[in-house]
């Protein structure tokens, strides 16, 4: 699947460099384009993708403070230079446009939306959002600020890949290491899954390709992404229960929502070494998946890879209803409430309604 990928904010730009040297690394060559934008001039020098500063007028390259809604009015005043800087990026071969922010800080959480927004009305193409959740022990002002983002992102976009920061957060990690650990994590997951349509080597049995990943993204609905990996066998026969226990930790265990298990569609590929891919043991994993998320809308198949392991993804669209979602909401519902107590006019910034309505 060939994407463009845009990181609005520090973890936005940040995710999008991770993504863009992994597939590079990795030689599958499904992303096109990279580009990240914020409204801080420091988070842009440490990167080595493209860039684009916004709101030079309004903060001077200095960042919008957490302060979302800031975020969102210079991105709405900036958004023809990020366009300008996306012009002759976006081609015909581009199958989706990846917008890639952290949810809980400023120009992530107030941009994102804006910009899909404007992505979905100039291309033709689908546009999807990948979101990271700010983790339980973040302040108050990232819950709410996510809880309002991501209201907004589920409208925009034809679909919402979501990231819990405590998924992958090994604990004893420092805070650095944490964030760096979370975004290798989440480069080399999406990263599979990208180009698990991509030809690369060996013909497997039943090759996914990219419409099956755009298929299973549902539009307007929430999404979360597992993974796991074992040692794999030169004979496929020994690898069935392999696939079943990777694809099984893989949705219990390894996903990017923890507890998201009940969807409405869903995507099993197992990647490995063609002659070690069991089909059985593919087909038996996509039952089980079928199983356990009460979908009938499974679809599995193979990724040819030159590794030693054997790999599950599973990606699940339609989890807004998992008990991970609800606690958010929750948790977001609440920061919301401590901040209104000091602000003149809480109803302009979070509706509990509409959340309430779209969950």
């Amino acid at each position: 699947m060939k994407v463009v990928l845009i990181g609005v904010g520090q973890a936005g730009g940040k995710v999008t460099q991770a993504l863009a040297e992994f597939d590079n690394r990795m030689g599958f060559d499904a992303v096109r384009g990279a580009l990240a934008v914020n409204s801080a001039k420091a988070d842009l020098q440490s990167l080595s993708i493209d860039t684009c500063l916004i709101g030079q007028a309004r903060v001077n390259g200095h960042g919008v403070g957490g302060d979302n809604e800031l975020g969102a009015e210079i991105m709405q005043e900036d958004t023809g230079e990020v366009m300008g800087q996306l012009d002759g990026r976006i081609t015909a071969e581009a199958e989706g446009i990846f917008v890639v922010a952290g949810l809980g800080g400023g120009t992530g959480s107030g941009g994102a939306p804006v910009l899909v927004r404007e992505l979905a009305r100039v291309y033709d193409i689908p546009v999807y959002a990948l979101g990271v959740l700010p983790g339980r022990d973040e302040g108050a002002m990232y819950q709410a600020n996510a809880g309002r983002s991501l209201k907004t992102l589920v409208r925009e976009a034809d679909s919402t890949l979501l990231v819990d920061n405590d998924a992958w957060h090994s604990s004893g990690d420092s805070v650095g290491d944490a964030f760096d650990a979370i975004n290798q994590a989440i480069a080399q997951r999406v990263g599979l899954l990208l180009a698990s349509g991509e030809a690369i080597e060996g013909v497997g049995e039943s090759v996914v390709d990219s419409s099956e990943v755009i298929n299973t993204f549902r539009e307007g609905e929430i999404s979360a992404l597992g993974y796991a990996s074992a040692t794999a066998s030169e004979d496929s026969a020994e690898n069935i229960n392999t696939a079943m226990s990777t694809a099984r930790q893989a949705l219990f265990t390894g996903t990017s929502l923890p507890d998201a298990r009940t969807a409405d569609a869903a995507l099993l590929v197992v990647a490995g070494r063609p002659e070690s891919i069991p089909r059985k043991g593919v087909e038996r994993a996509r039952r089980m998946v079928e199983d356990e998320t009460g979908s009938l809308q499974v679809r599995g198949g193979d990724f040819p890879l030159d590794s030693d392991r054997l790999a599950a993804l599973v990606l699940l669209s339609g989890v807004e209803r998992s008990d991970r979602m609800e606690e958010f909401m929750k948790r977001a519902r609440e920061a919301n409430e401590q901040q209104a107590e000091s602000d003149a006019d809480p109803a302009a910034q979070f509706q509990n309604d509409e959340l309430n309505d779209l969950f």
